[in-house]
């Protein structure tokens, strides 16, 4: 199985993976998996850490290759739609990894309750 991850679960997996739900840490740890981490998610704790709202002393993109994840850019056409996907939602990285999701055909691993608006596949 191929799957996004949501920002707080590529988080959790880093430093406190005790809070990932272990349905969901069974997945992450099983060799049959590709586990994804987009750009937007690096976007995100990075800009998150230069606003004060994360603390973040490690290079995260050589960490999430570290735990054996995906790199993943996000390209023009995982944008595109951005432009008709309804504001459940108002989170903007949110919306571009839903966005990203639903151009890649790839679930969402995430907690948040919110991506069930949305009709992007997600991980039950």
């Amino acid at each position: 199985m191929k799957v996004l991850l949501d920002t707080h679960i590529v988080l959790w997996a880093l430093s406190e993976p005790q809070k990932i739900p272990a349905t969901f840490r069974t997945l992450l740890q099983s060799l049959a998996n590709e586990c994804f981490v987009s750009a937007v998610s690096i976007t995100e704790m990075l800009i998150k850490a230069s606003i004060g709202k994360l603390e973040c002393t490690f290079d995260p993109v050589e960490e999430v290759e570290a735990a054996g994840f995906t790199m993943m850019s996000f390209r023009g056409k995982d944008a595109l739609a951005l432009k008709e996907l309804p504001f459940h939602h108002r989170d903007p990285f949110d919306r571009m990894l839903i966005s990203q999701s639903m151009a890649r055909n790839l679930p969402i691993m995430t907690c948040d309750k919110a991506f069930k608006a949305y009709e992007c596949d997600l991980v039950e």
